[in-house]
């Protein structure tokens, strides 16, 4: 087995055991995720692609997003490397969470915290979305890319489902931008 390969396995695995301990959102954990690949495994390109894909094919996007980086850094052990990083700390987590949720289920507290969460969730899903928006346009941003973050917007407020909002997104851009992209 080649030295280079295996390092790059685990670091693969200890990548996405980190951010998937530190942060176990879905949303958050691109942002961080973003840190942790671009320019170290892959190029700030491949990364946005690798999000945008793993929006669009059906199935949860950490896994996907965990796939896709891990072959792209390592190839099949690397997906498998990056899978089992990704699955094992929300699997733990979820057990205690599950265990600790039955224990309180009928506090009063527990709804409080609740309702204290969902507003800072909310606030999370839009600083993400405005690094990936940076990340994805930093090159060029144009009366297209203003476009289509619109026309995206206006899709998802009206709850179409976001694979196809990201699928629309993607052939307006290769209308818009053609081969060239925003070079």
């Amino acid at each position: 087995m080649n030295g280079a390969k295996f390092s790059v396995w685990l670091r693969l695995l200890w990548m996405f055991l980190k951010v998937n301990v530190l942060s176990p959102s879905g949303p958050a954990s691109i942002g961080f995720l973003y840190d942790e690949a671009v320019g170290k495994i892959m190029s700030e390109e491949r990364f946005v692609e690798a999000v945008g894909f793993s929006n669009v094919l059906p199935g949860s996007e950490a896994l996907k997003l965990a796939m896709f980086v891990g072959f792209s850094a390592g190839g099949i052990p690397g997906v498998l490397a990056a899978l089992l990083g990704a699955i094992l700390p929300p699997t733990v987590l979820m057990l205690i969470v599950a265990a600790l949720l039955q224990r309180f289920q009928q506090e009063d507290w527990l709804a409080g915290f609740v309702a204290g969460m969902s507003p800072a969730v909310a606030a999370l899903i839009v600083v993400v979305a405005w690094e990936l928006f940076r990340a994805g346009s930093r090159k060029k941003i144009d009366r297209r890319v203003l476009l289509i973050a619109a026309l995206s917007a206006v899709g998802f407020w009206f709850a179409i489902p976001s694979p196809i909002v990201l699928l629309g997104a993607g052939i307006l851009g290769v209308i818009l931008f053609g081969r060239r992209g925003f070079k």
